[in-house]
This record gives C-alpha cells, structure tokens and sequence, in this order.
C-alpha cells in the first residue's frame, strides 16, 4: 500500500496546536488525526479513543519495549506521550493523510524517521504573557504545573527553527489560513 503524508503540528502546551488542527480537519478532507497515547490521567470529560488513549504507565512501558510506538516522550515525569504504530496504519490504511498535535520533541522524532512523507509546522505563541494567560484560561493546571509548562515552552521555542515551517498564532483564522497553504503545497509536491 502506498504510504500517506504525515502532517505534525508540534508547539508549547496552550500554543493553539490542537485548535488549528480541528480547524483544519473541518476544512480539509483525505486527513485523519491521530490519537495520541498517554498515561497520564483523563483531565475533565476526555474520553479514552476520542482524545488520548489512555493507557497505565506499565502498559505504556510495555508497548515501549515490544516496538510499537512510532515516537514516544517523558514529556513530564511520569508522563508518557506517544504515537501507536497501530493508529498510523489504521489511518493510512483508511486511504487518508495523518495529522498529528504532539510534543515538539516527538514532532522532530516523526519528521527524522520519515523525513519525505512528513511536513513539520510549529505553532508559536506571540509571546510568552499570551502563553501564560492562555493556560490559566484553561484552568487544568495548578501553579506548580503552570511554571512547569512555561519554563518547558521556553526550550520548546528555542528549537523552533528545525521544523519546516513556524507560525506564530495570534490570529486563529490567519493561522489557519497559513497552515492550510502549507499543507496544500505540501500535499501536491
């Protein structure tokens, strides 16, 4: 079967990664997102299989040393981040292109291992008050949590520039629009 194109979003927490890649999926058809694994707990009302596959963190160890993640992060302590082999193919063998909103460090992993089929976009915050204001908003972190993040966004940003493409979103609809094009030169190379 001939392989898809892969299409990473990769950004600090609270950069607009996962917004602009719904966004896209309503307005681009031929693309599926894939579901990231995690073990860290379900936070609100996210379902297991809709957001994240949530998995305890000796099954996520386990899946690591049997080979079955395309890329995977200790993106906290404790905290694993992944990307199942099985959800790659599933959505290629669906005939689609993947998308991914993943850790920036799991982002560069999928772009080195398939360094033709995938496109790389980071998405930036405009700065990082906006970053900050943004991820209280969301009221899903404490204060420790919160100084966690902001300092992990500031390494995150300093390796911006090995992604194929930034774009700086302060503007949803703008940023939408950039990526789309993106995407589409991409996708018709």
């Amino acid at each position: 079967m001939k392989k898809r194109k892969l299409i990473v979003f990769s950004g600090p927490s609270g950069s607009g990664k996962t917004t602009l890649a719904k966004l896209i999926l309503q307005k681009k058809t031929g693309i599926e997102f894939s579901i990231s694994a995690t073990s860290r707990n379900p936070r609100g009302d996210e379902i297991n299989g809709k957001e994240y596959y949530f998995l305890k963190l000796d099954e996520f160890k386990r899946k690591i040393n049997n080979d079955q993640f395309v890329e995977y992060e200790e993106v906290y302590p404790n905290k694993f981040y992944g990307t199942l082999k099985s959800e790659v193919n599933r959505i290629w063998d669906n005939g689609h292109h993947v998308i991914f909103d993943i850790d920036v460090f799991g982002g560069l992993k999928i772009k080195n291992k398939f360094p033709k089929e995938t496109i790389a976009i980071f998405i930036q915050p405009p700065n990082l008050k906006t970053l900050e204001e943004r991820l209280r908003k969301r009221k899903t972190d404490n204060d420790s949590s919160l100084k966690e993040r902001l300092s992990k966004a500031k390494l995150e940003i300093e390796i911006a520039s090995k992604f194929d493409f930034i774009i700086i979103n302060n503007k949803i609809e703008e940023s939408c629009k950039s990526a789309i094009r993106k995407i589409e030169e991409f996708l018709n190379a």
